[in-house]
């Protein structure tokens, strides 16, 4: 039994990587988004570039209480 995602593609890969990418810009990590989502890091990191999302610099999503 496989725990890996189908392949997604043709309009489906394009209206989820608008869904991962509004959550991404709602301040979700990709991190975050890849465990709630069941996909992984990479593949939800193509999902946002092939969305056109200009990643944020990385910690940038921590709340800095100095």
């Amino acid at each position: 039994m496989s725990t890996r995602n189908p392949a997604v593609t043709g309009n489906a890969r394009l209206e989820l990587a608008e869904d991962l990418a509004s959550l991404y810009r709602a301040g979700s990590s990709i991190r975050g988004i890849a465990a709630r989502t069941g996909r992984s890091y990479g593949a939800v990191h193509q999902l946002l570039h092939d969305a056109g999302v200009t990643l944020r610099p990385r910690g940038s999503a921590r709340i800095r209480t100095d």
